[in-house]
């Protein structure tokens, strides 16, 4: 696999190019804008666009899906149905969060907690991780090492909850039952800013990790 992070929008976005090397098939995670870059950036790689892959429904992520779904012809999986509301209101998005271009789309594909997307030979797990949306996904191949988290986590910070259905108890969850079983050796794409691994965030990020959690149960 061969992942080329191209941060996009005004909110610096990182958009993952994800490259099957075994049979030169591509996706776009999180094409939150600046289209042309992006298909640039395609072009150079020489891989074939085989589908657009989305965690969720902010206008920073998605904002370019409907552009390169019809500039491309490619299918649209993701996120899950919960953040419907979300992209219904990407022309609304648009204007408030200068993110230019902007319009709902309907994916191909809704997902749910433990269905897989495939990206040539690559299958990418998919995990619902609720707490910033209520519909976001996470996408992630323990045995590569490998997960693009969207706005769930950071290297050394989460997700906001402060916006429409957003809930920090539930945020907490989703980090510690869904990604933190994944493996500490798990290298992420976070949203915005640089990557890091689920080893290094248990052991130091002041939000959720192990020291920052002593004694409280997340047991279903």
């Amino acid at each position: 696999m061969k992942i080329s992070i191209l941060p996009v929008t005004p909110f610096q976005q990182n958009c993952s190019l994800v490259v099957c090397e075994s049979t030169n098939r591509a996706a776009f995670v999180d094409p939150g804008g600046e289209v042309d870059r992006l298909l640039a950036a395609l072009a150079e790689s020489g891989a074939a666009l085989e589908k657009i892959l989305v965690t969720h429904g902010h206008v920073d992520h998605c904002g370019g899906v409907a552009e390169l779904a019809r500039r491309t012809g490619v299918p649209v999986e993701g996120p899950h149905r919960d953040d419907a509301f979300w992209i219904e209101q990407l022309a609304r998005q648009s204007a408030m969060f200068g993110v230019p271009g902007a319009v709902p789309f309907t994916p191909d594909r809704w997902l749910v907690h433990g269905d897989r997307v495939h990206v040539g030979a690559i299958a990418l797990d998919v995990l619902h991780c609720p707490g910033h949306t209520p519909g976001h996904v996470v996408f992630a191949n323990a045995g590569l090492g490998i997960a693009f988290v969207g706005d769930v986590l950071f290297a050394g910070s989460i997700g906001r909850t402060d916006f429409p259905r957003g809930d920090h108890a539930t945020l907490i969850r989703s980090i510690v039952t869904r990604l933190w079983p994944l493996g500490d050796d798990v290298r992420f794409v976070p949203g915005h800013g640089p990557t890091s691994t689920f080893g290094a965030e248990r052991a130091g990020n002041p939000f959720v990790g192990d020291g920052a959690l002593a004694g409280q149960d997340f047991a279903a």
